[in-house]
């Protein structure tokens, strides 16, 4: 089994970051018609213990809370991803994807479990984005993104800036969903248990734990972190 997952994926291109988009606002748009589709499809604790719902670790990626929340994330997933996908390939892109969406919710169903937090909805793929923007500064290191279209930034100084605003956001216990685009800010509609899933962002990071087992499959990730390591 691990020499088959070490195996290196061939180079592929299927633009896999605009496939997700489109899931993204489908769920969405489902949501909106059928509103009990958050119960099933957020990560709870509550329901998972009891209900046995699993999928909920994938499902809570794809719903978001309103519609400030699905813009910032896939405007991230669009700029962002369509770039380390075509640097990593669409293989490899999307394994990235989904390992790191489905660690941050294991992590956060612990938090929450741990911590008591039984009916908090999480929802969203705040997580994931924040890891593929970290990826893109990694292999983009001197890439510059404009702020606003006017304020220059280069992509590490950007992750530290929205680092800091989602940690902030986290502990102030602020539920409002930040665009480290064109940081916009704007409250919730929905109600306060139903939380974003920007404590993920605390936990993601320990996702790449896992990466060293699977080194075959990201094999082309490795090979770029690593010449961008030598090179500093």
């Amino acid at each position: 089994m691990l020499s088959k997952l070490r195996k290196p994926f061939s180079y592929t291109f299927l633009n896999i970051s605009l496939v997700l988009i489109g899931i993204n606002i489908l769920f969405y748009v489902v949501s909106q018609r059928f509103t009990n589709l958050y119960t099933l499809c957020s990560l709870n604790v509550y329901n998972i213990v009891k209900y046995k719902m699993y999928w909920q670790f994938v499902t809570y990626m794809f719903v978001h809370s309103n519609f400030g929340h699905l813009f910032s994330n896939m405007l991230g997933l669009l700029f962002f991803g369509v770039s380390v996908e075509r640097s990593i390939g669409s293989k490899e892109f999307l394994l990235f994807y989904f390992l790191t969406g489905i660690l941050c919710g294991v992590f956060s169903f612990f938090f929450h479990y741990f911590t008591g937090g039984y009916f908090v909805f999480l929802m969203g793929a705040s997580g994931v984005i924040y890891a593929i923007l970290l990826l893109f500064a990694v292999i983009f290191p001197r890439s510059t993104i404009y702020i606003w279209g006017i304020i220059p930034l280069q992509a590490p100084v950007l992750v530290i800036v929205y680092t800091i605003f989602e940690l902030v956001s986290q502990f102030s216990g602020k539920t409002n969903v930040v665009s480290f685009i064109f940081v916009l800010n704007g409250e919730s509609s929905a109600p306060s248990t139903w939380k974003s899933s920007r404590l993920e962002v605390l936990f993601f990071m320990l996702s790449y734990a896992s990466l060293s087992s699977l080194r075959g499959a990201f094999s082309r990730l490795s090979t770029i972190i690593s010449k961008r390591f030598v090179n500093i």
